[in-house]
C-alpha cells in the first residue's frame, strides 16, 4: 500500500511552497496537479514521475471530482507515493477534506501538508492586511460558488455582510455586482473600501481598487478575470502605504532569457524575486562534443597538469561528468592548481569536491591568464595547463599562455549549438509577436544565435526587430558580440553573473 500527500503548493509564485510540500513533491511517484499550479513547480518533480493535470475552473471542461478520488486511491493501491497537488491550501475551498474523507473510507493512508492560503498571499501582495489594531479584528472568508447539489445557498448574506470588518470572497468576480448588492442590501455601507486582486504573487497580478458601490464595475472596465480575490474592508485603505510588490522596477517586465535549457532557473528566479515574469527562449543548446576522444584523455591525464582552468560551468559539470564515467574523482587532478573563470563556476566546482585556487576579480579569459602568468612571474616554459571548455570560444587565454611558453591542451568538453528549428521559431513568435519587453543576453554564443535565427527566415534584421526592447548584457565581452551585429544594449552588468545581470537592470528601470 502506498500513500497519499495532500499538498498545499500555495498560490502564485512558486517560492511560497513550503519546505514539507516541496520534499514530498520531490519523492512523488505520480502527481496529480491543479490548473493554479505554478509550472515551474513540477520542475522538482523526479523525471520518472508521472504528472497528471487535473484542473478546475469555473466555466471550463475539466476532471469530475468523482474521478481524481478514484485515481488517488487506485494509485495507493499500487504501492505508489501519490501527491495531491493543488492551489492555495488543500482544506480552504479546495475539496481536499472531501479527498482525504475518501481515501479514509478506502483504507488509503494520507497526509495533509497545509499551503499558504490565498487570501493572506493576495492581501500582502497587494498592500492590503487583512487585520489592524484600529481598522480590523475580525475577518470572514466566503466562497462565491458553491457546491451545485446544495437545494439553496448556506450564505446567511443578513449577518455576512456586517459580521466582520474584513470580508473575503472567493471566486466571485463572474456576479460580482450582484454579491456587493446584497452586502449594501443587508447593511453594509456602500463606500466601503474594496479591492480585486488577480493572479496573486505573480508578475501578472493585478489589483483594482473601488468602493462596494464602485469595485463591480471598475473590475469589469479593467477586465480583470480568474483567478482573483476580492477584499472588502476598510483595511483595503491601507495599500497606498503597504503597497511594495507592483511597484517594483521589474515588476510585470517580462524578460526574454536567452540561457540554454537547464540552466536558466537561477536566473529565472532572481527575475520572479523582482517582479518580472522570465520567458524561457534558449538560443543555444549544450551537446556533447563531436568527437569525446580528446575529453577522456584529459580527464585520465588531469593529473599531469600543472594547471587546470575552468571558464564555464558547462566545463565543469562535463569534465566531471567523464571523469565518474571513468571511475575517477576529484582527487585525481591531484596537485595541479585549479582556477575558476566566475563565481558560478566555482560553485560547480565546489559540488565536484574541488576548492578553487584562485578566481580572478573580473570574470574574463584574460583576468585568468594574468593569474597564471603571475604565479610564474611571466615565464611558463614547460608550464602544462589543460582547458576544457566549449569547442567554439574566445583564443585571447590559450593564446596568451602559449605566447608564453606554455603547454596549453585545449579540449572539447561541449559544443554549444543552436536552438532547433521549432524552437527557433517559437521565439521568433515571441519577438515578433510583441511578448517581450527584455532581452537578456549571457554569452555572445547567445547573441548570435537569437540573431542569426531572427534574420533566418527573411523579414526585418535582428536589429530591427530588437529596437522596441531593453536589451541587457552579462558583461562587455557579450555587449561588444552585440554592437558588432548591429544591436543597441541598454544595460551591461558591471558584475558578470545573473546576480549583476538582475542587479543592472534593477538599476536601469529605477534610473529617472
Amino acid at each position: 500500500m502506498g500513500k497519499v500527500y495532500l499538498l498545499g503548493a500555495g498560490p502564485g509564485d512558486p517560492g511560497l511552497i513550503t519546505a514539507r510540500a516541496l520534499r514530498r513533491l520531490e519523492e512523488a511517484d505520480v502527481v496529480l496537479y491543479d490548473a493554479l499550479v505554478h509550472p515551474d513547480l513540477l520542475t522538482h518533480c523526479r523525471p520518472d514521475a508521472d504528472l497528471v493535470f487535473v484542473g478546475k475552473r469555473a466555466g471550463e471542461a475539466s476532471a469530475r471530482q468523482e474521478r481524481i478520488n478514484e485515481r488517488l486511491v487506485t494509485e495507493a493501491q499500487g504501492g505508489r507515493s501519490v501527491v495531491r497537488l493543488k492551489g492555495g491550501d488543500p482544506y480552504l475551498f479546495g475539496r481536499g477534506s472531501e479527498e482525504a474523507a475518501h481515501l479514509r473510507r478506502a483504507g488509503v493512508p494520507f497526509e495533509v501538508v497545509p499551503g499558504v492560503p490565498s487570501p493572506l498571499v493576495a492581501a500582502a501582495y497587494a498592500g492590503v492586511s487583512l487585520t489592524h489594531r484600529e481598522l480590523s479584528s475580525s475577518v470572514s472568508y466566503v466562497t462565491a460558488t458553491e457546491s451545485p447539489e446544495k437545494d439553496r445557498s448556506s450564505h446567511d448574506w443578513a449577518k455576512l455582510a456586517t459580521a466582520t470588518e474584513t470580508l473575503v470572497i472567493f471566486m466571485g468576480l463572474r456576479k460580482l455586482g450582484s454579491l456587493m448588492e446584497l452586502l449594501v442590501d443587508h447593511g453594509r455601507a456602500p463606500e466601503t473600501p474594496a479591492c480585486v486582486v488577480q493572479s496573486a504573487s505573480l508578475p501578472s497580478q493585478r489589483t483594482v481598487v473601488g468602493t462596494v458601490a464602485t469595485i463591480a464595475d471598475r473590475a469589469r472596465e479593467a477586465g480583470l478575470g480568474a483567478p482573483a480575490l476580492t477584499i472588502v474592508g476598510p483595511v483595503v485603505a491601507l495599500r497606498d502605504e503597504l503597497r511594495w510588490f507592483d511597484t517594483m522596477p521589474l515588476f510585470g517586465k517580462r524578460v526574454l532569457v536567452t540561457r540554454p535549457s537547464g540552466q536558466a532557473a537561477a536566473l529565472s528566479s532572481r527575475l520572479r524575486d523582482e517582479g518580472a515574469a522570465s520567458v524561457l527562449a534558449p538560443t543555444i543548446r549544450i551537446e556533447d562534443p563531436a568527437d569525446s576522444a580528446a575529453l577522456r584523455d584529459a580527464a585520465r591525464e588531469v593529473g599531469t597538469y600543472d594547471w587546470v582552468l575552468f571558464t564555464s560551468k558547462n566545463g565543469v559539470e562535463r569534465f566531471f561528468t567523464e571523469l565518474r564515467a571513468q571511475g575517477g574523482d576529484a582527487r585525481r587532478i591531484g596537485s595541479a592548481l585549479v582556477v575558476a573563470i566566475g563565481p558560478g563556476t566555482a560553485r560547480a566546482l565546489r559540488r565536484e569536491g574541488v576548492v578553487p585556487d584562485h578566481v580572478p576579480a573580473e570574470y574574463r579569459g584574460e583576468e585568468v591568464a594574468k593569474i597564471v602568468l603571475g604565479a610564474h612571474d611571466g615565464d611558463l616554459d614547460g608550464v602544462r595547463v589543460l582547458l576544457p571548455r566549449a569547442a567554439v570560444a574566445r583564443e585571447i587565454l590559450p593564446e596568451t599562455l602559449r605566447a608564453a611558453g606554455a603547454h596549453v591542451d585545449v579540449v572539447a568538453a561541449y559544443r554549444n549549438l543552436p536552438p532547433t528549428e521549432d524552437e527557433s521559431a517559437r521565439i521568433r513568435d515571441l519577438i515578433r509577436g510583441g511578448d517581450v519587453d527584455v532581452v537578456t543576453f549571457t554569452a555572445s554564443s547567445t547573441v548570435e544565435n537569437l540573431c542569426a535565427l531572427l534574420e533566418a527566415e527573411g523579414g526585418p534584421s535582428a536589429a530591427e526587430a530588437l529596437a522596441p526592447l531593453t536589451v541587457a548584457s552579462i558583461g562587455p565581452i557579450t555587449t561588444r558580440t552585440a554592437v558588432r551585429l548591429g544591436l543597441r544594449v541598454h544595460v551591461t552588468a558591471t558584475e558578470y553573473t545573473n546576480d549583476g545581470l538582475v542587479d543592472a537592470l534593477r538599476d536601469y528601470f529605477t534610473s529617472p
